[in-house]
């Protein structure tokens, strides 16, 4: 008898900052989050309204940086990626 003993690995995760603009309001956090967290690959999305930052936990290899943008563009603010 055999056994099978491969694994499958875990989809490898990225947490990616983001600065916002435009949202002036704790509801837009709300829109924010939920835009971000639609996408595929995104296993979660916290915005903080203090200090304009945004940290996805997101697949790079489903939704890259430029999706993230985007979807914060559709949801009506800016974004842009930041190293801090």
């Amino acid at each position: 008898m055999t056994t099978d003993d491969t694994t499958t690995a875990a989809p490898a995760a990225t947490r990616t900052v983001l600065r916002a603009e435009g949202f002036s309001c704790p509801s837009c956090v709300s829109k924010i989050e939920k835009a971000l967290r639609s996408l595929p690959g995104v296993s979660n999305a916290t915005v903080h309204f203090a200090s304009s930052r945004i940290e996805v936990n997101h697949d790079p290899s489903v939704t890259g940086v430029d999706e993230l943008v985007h979807a914060v563009e559709r949801a009506g603010y800016t974004a842009r990626p930041s190293a801090f």
